[in-house]
C-alpha cells in the first residue's frame, strides 16, 4: 500500500503538467515588416489574416505585430514590449528585408535577429526565421552575406527557417503591387496557403 501510495505521488506532477501543456493556448506572433502587415491592402485582406481564417478551429491566435517599413532594431526595440503583452508560444521572425533595401550592416542586422531569437527562446517560444532576400543590384558580395546571414542564424540557434516565401510570387508582375516590392490583394490567398503548409507542421506538432 505505502509502495502504491509512493507511486501516485511520482506520477501526480506529471499528469498536472501534461494537462498544462495540453491546456495551453497556442498563439503565434509575427513580427516582420510591410510583406506580412498588407501593405496597401486592408489588413482583412493580407496572408496574416487570411491565415488566422483558416486555421479558426485549429485553437491557436495570431498577432500579426507586423509594421510596414520595420528594421530589425525597430523589431528588438519592440520585442520585449510584445512578449510581456501577447506570451506567444510561437514567434514567425518575418525582419531583415528594409535593413537591406537601405544597405545597413549585415552583421549589425544579424546581431539584432540573433538577440530576438535568443530572447525567445529564453522564454521557451518556438522560433521560426523567414528568410529574406533583396535585389541584385546591390552587389554580389553584399547580396550574398544578407541571404547567408539566414542559414546561419537557423543553424547557429537550432531554429527552423522557411525559404523566401515571395519568390515565385516575384516573378509574377500579376501578383505583385506596381512597386516590385509588395505583394497585391491577388497573391495574398496564395501566400496564405504556402505559409500555411509551411508553418503547419513547425506550429501544431512543436507545441
Amino acid at each position: 500500500m505505502l509502495f502504491r501510495l509512493k507511486i501516485l505521488l511520482l506520477l501526480i506532477p506529471l499528469w498536472v503538467f501534461s494537462d498544462h501543456l495540453q491546456a495551453r493556448e497556442l498563439k503565434l506572433l509575427v513580427l516582420g515588416d510591410s510583406l506580412s502587415a498588407a501593405y496597401n491592402l486592408k489588413q482583412e485582406q493580407g496572408w496574416v489574416a487570411l491565415l488566422q481564417k483558416s486555421w479558426q478551429d485549429k485553437g491557436i491566435e495570431i498577432v500579426n505585430a507586423a509594421i510596414s517599413g520595420e528594421t530589425s532594431d525597430g523589431g528588438l526595440q519592440r520585442f520585449d514590449r510584445l512578449l510581456e503583452q501577447h506570451s506567444p508560444t510561437h514567434l514567425y521572425l518575418e525582419l531583415g528585408a528594409n535593413d537591406g533595401l537601405r544597405g545597413y550592416p549585415v552583421n549589425k542586422m544579424k546581431q539584432n535577429l540573433a538577440e530576438i531569437i535568443k530572447r525567445a527562446q529564453q522564454q521557451d517560444i518556438v522560433v521560426i526565421l523567414q528568410e529574406m532576400r533583396i535585389p541584385t543590384n546591390y552587389g554580389p558580395r553584399y547580396t550574398r552575406m544578407f541571404t547567408q546571414a539566414y542559414g546561419q542564424l537557423s543553424k547557429q540557434y537550432d531554429v527552423s527557417m522557411i525559404s523566401f516565401f515571395l519568390e515565385e510570387i516575384a516573378l509574377k508582375p500579376e501578383l505583385m503591387q506596381r512597386d516590385g516590392l509588395h505583394p497585391n490583394a491577388d497573391a495574398q490567398p496564395i501566400l496564405a496557403a504556402w505559409m500555411a503548409e509551411r508553418l503547419a507542421p513547425l506550429v501544431f506538432t512543436a507545441n
